[in-house]
């Protein structure tokens, strides 16, 4: 498997205000918080957690298992951060590069 980049997060702490600053910035098609960049584009959605962190940005990359691809995370210098958390479509979880950077994981149902 080539492990695509397949979706991406903008959080925000106001859903409504970042909805509509991407919307009016991009031109973005949303259906509820979940949004369409245009032909070509992935899809993501702008989301406010109601706790921190309230400002980021990730992207999820396609994985065959998720706990195993944490346990090669740790073993290059990385860190698990959150999960793998079912959600009804699949399960996700989130770790920290060496240099503290974000990046999602994402497996389908």
């Amino acid at each position: 498997m080539s492990n695509p980049v397949m979706y991406f997060e903008i959080g925000c702490r106001s859903l409504d205000k970042g909805i509509d600053f991407y919307k009016s910035l991009f031109d973005w098609h949303f259906h509820g918080n979940h949004l369409d960049t245009g032909e070509g584009g992935i899809g993501g959605h702008v989301n406010s957690l109601g706790h921190e962190p309230h400002n980021y940005t990730i992207f999820y990359v396609q994985v065959d298992d998720i706990p195993a691809t944490l346990e090669k995370v740790a073993g290059l210098g990385g860190k698990p951060i959150v999960g793998p958390i079912e959600i009804e479509s699949g399960w996700f979880a989130w770790f920290s590069d060496p240099d503290g950077n974000t990046v999602g994981l994402w497996k389908q149902k």
